[in-house]
Parts: structure tokens; sequence; C-alpha cells
């Protein structure tokens, strides 16, 4: 095995993997009612394919949109559509939901039939089968993959990244499944390197992870083109900026995409759901979710459905332990607190943390400029100054100082021994600058 590699910056927070990095992933019954989002991906939300009182089967499509940046989204179960309504997605929004009252009977959409053998399928036909199946990046970014998949001409991809780092604390979803599933990981590899026309992929594991990376050298054995590439354990190396930066040395520019450097980065579970639509024409109807945190009786990783309340998943880990005083969709620096259990697992979700107890925020106090959030940037940015004239509402200065550039992972915030707020200010300048970019482009 090769030594580590990794990048400039960063953080090394205490892991807590250690609560279900040794547990198994266990299917979750489906519920009895399930709400799901007509938006869980960058892009143009779904228009609904679908009317209240339709009977419809697992797998079907239920919501589509004729815009390129956008995925499809399917029916989780058989049932009933109950209604068509506004709910709040994890990150705040509202947005139009299905909502289907389980049948219980699993019964099979017609559409869902194995494909071809991947040796008979050419590029175009895995990518329309990406497409169909509604897959998005699962690491969290939920970009379309059928779109990341189709770079323009005169971007030259030269290799395919798999992300199996998974820095943040608590999650061990993709480490299970790279685990217990190693040769999906590898099939879907394999089925998007075809799709890009490239001969040569990497797969990024951290050395906190020795148990998968063995597992997917094993796999990929036979494979020439695949590697695996063992890199450090620390935060953010899933960030695929980092991650380009760790395996191939480039870096991505501050305002262009890893397509610039030609490469395309994917994550191992958005590999292995490739899989599944290709060898079983399964749609993306569900997801692994690590419930997790010390506020969980029975820390696991679940196999859920799309559109299942959190309420439930908890409760499906054994509920609550003791009195809960924050719970959390995603990863304790990125994820998001959530104050309502009837929010549901939609396609970005990597887990669901419960804690007791709320880390004492101390007030915030001048900067010391000291430069720990200076070395701690992987993205080479000054957060402070950056914080700094966004909280003066100097928006176009920050982005001349790289703003967009900044991949939001929180390590200045984490290191601040004066305990600003930088990343917060930080969101705001890169918000405003977003919305007055989109604002000239319609």
């Amino acid at each position: 095995m090769s030594t580590a590699r990794t990048f400039r910056g960063g953080i090394h927070p205490v892991g807590y993997k250690e609560l279900t990095s040794g547990k198994a992933i266990v299917t979750m019954p489906a519920p009895a009612e399930v709400i799901v989002p007509l938006k869980q991906h960058v892009g143009a939300p779904c228009q609904p394919l679908v009317k209240k009182g339709d009977v419809v089967n697992k797998g079907q499509k239920i919501g589509d949109s004729d815009e390129f940046i956008a995925a499809p989204v399917h029916a989780p179960v058989s049932g009933v559509v109950k209604a068509i309504q506004p709910c709040k997605e994890p990150h705040g929004a509202i947005v139009q939901a299905v909502v289907i009252e389980n049948d219980g009977e699993e019964r099979l959409d017609p559409s869902i039939k194995p494909h071809p053998d991947l040796s008979q399928l050419d590029a175009e036909a895995i990518k329309n089968i990406v497409r169909e199946a509604g897959i998005v990046g699962l690491g969290g970014a939920t970009f379309p993959t059928h779109a990341k998949l189709s770079p323009p001409r005169d971007k030259k991809i030269e290799a395919l990244i798999i992300n199996g780092c998974e820095c943040e604390p608590y999650l061990t979803c993709d480490h299970r499944l790279m685990v217990e599933e190693p040769e999906r990981v590898v099939f879907g590899t394999r089925a998007l390197m075809k799709a890009l026309g490239i001969e040569k992929a990497f797969i990024g594991i951290e050395t906190n992870k020795p148990d998968a990376i063995a597992a997917l050298e094993k796999a990929s054995a036979e494979y020439p083109g695949i590697e695996v590439i063992p890199v450090a354990y620390k935060y953010p190396q899933g960030s695929e900026r980092q991650l380009i930066t760790t395996i191939t040395g480039k870096q991505v520019p501050a305002n262009g995409l890893p397509m610039d450097v030609g490469i395309v980065v994917n994550n191992v579970e958005t590999a292995a759901a490739v899989q599944a639509a290709i060898e079983t024409g399964m749609p993306l109807i569900e997801r692994v979710v690590t419930v997790s945190g010390e506020g969980v009786k029975d820390p696991q990783n679940l196999l859920v459905r799309i559109g299942t309340p959190i309420g439930e998943v908890i409760a499906a880990a054994g509920g609550f332990s003791g009195t809960p005083k924050q719970v959390i969709i995603g990863g304790p620096l990125t994820g998001v607190a959530q104050s309502d259990m009837l929010v549901t697992v939609t396609k970005c979700n990597t887990g669901i943390l419960v804690f007791n107890e709320l880390k004492k925020t101390n007030k915030p106090e001048p900067c010391i400029r000291c430069g720990r959030c200076v070395d701690a940037c992987p993205s080479y940015l000054m957060p402070s100054t950056l914080a700094n004239l966004s909280d003066f509402g100097k928006f176009d200065q920050a982005v001349e100082m790289g703003l967009l550039a900044c991949v939001e992972c929180g390590s200045c915030s984490y290191v601040c021994p004066a305990h600003r707020f930088l990343l917060q200010s930080i969101l705001v300048a890169k918000q405003e600058v977003e919305s007055e970019l989109y604002k000239k482009t319609c």
C-alpha cells in the first residue's frame, strides 16, 4: 500500500465513527406513507406526472423536467397518491412533493427491467439509463450525474475519481457500502468510465478505512484501469477540489469545475446506484443513511426509502436516547439542524445525527490576526478578510479575493480562537453574489 496522499490545510476533528463503522447496513421497512419532494437535485425542479388518486407502482416515474440540469424522481413504494402539496426539504426550502400512501404490495412498475450487459451498452445508452434512473451525486451535492457525464466538447476528460473519503465525523454509510458491496462500486465505476470514454479511474479512500481499501483493491484487481488510492484521514478530504489535488496534483481554477482540469468526480454510492440502474433497472428510490450521535439508542447504517420522515428513521434506530437538543441532517460540520421530524429523507441525506447536549457557543470576539483560518483553509483563501468584506457588504471585493472558491467546509470557523462566525459571513456573501449572477442570466 502506497503512502497516503493529502492536500494543504484542513482540520482533524474527532471522528466518532466507531459508533457505526462496524455495523452492517440494515434495510429499513418502507413507511406507511412517503412524502417525495419534486426537487432533490441541483437544477430545475420536476413537474408532477401524477395526480391525487392515481395508483402508482414502485419505481414509477412521478416527476420530471425538460431542463438538462434536472433529474426525475420515482415512487419509492406502490400505492395511491394522496396529495401533491408543498413540503419543507432538509435545507429549509419549500418545494412541491408527491404524497403516496403505501399499499404494502411492493408492486414493481413494468418499466423496471434489467438492461443489456455493460459490454453491449455504448456511452449514450449509459447516460440515458443514468438520467432516467434519477441518479445524482449522493455524497450530498446532488448534481445530476448524467450532466457530469456530458462535458462540453472542448473539455477533454482524462480520468474519473470515485470519492470514498467520507471525511465528516459520525458518517459511515459510504464506508459500509464499500466494505459490503465493493463489486457494485467497481461495476458502477466501469460504467461511468465507459460513458466518459476514458481508460483511467482512481478510487480515493481515507486510511482510516483499511477494510474498505482492501475490499476495493480485491474487487478491482482484474481491471488495470482502476486504481485504489489511500489518502490521508483529514477534513475536508472528501471535497472534490481537494480530492482532485490530492490524487492528481491538479488545481481546479477558482471559478472553474473539475472538468476544466480533465477530471470528473463521483461518489461511491452514486457508482453503486449506476450499477443498480443497469443490472436491475431500478431507479434511485432509496439510499444508505447513517443514524448516529449520543442521542440515538442504537446507532446504525440504514437503507432507507426516499420520502421517509426522519422521525421514523430515528425510531428504526431505537429512537431517542435521553432528551434530544439537536437533530442534524448530514454531517456535524456541513449538515443542517432540523426542527420538524416530518422532514423526509431525500437523495442528498448522508446522515441523521442526534445530540443531547449543544456545544457551548462562545461570544464572538474581534479577530486576533493569528492566521489559523488561513492555515486551515484548503482553498488558499483568507477567511477572516472575506468575512469582514461580507459584514460590510463589500461583495465585489470579496469576489476579487476569491470568494467563489470557498468550498464551505467550515474549517475556518472550527479553528478560530476568537469564535467568529466566519463561514456564516462568507455564505451570506456567496448567496448575495450568486443571486445577482442568477438575476443577470434570467
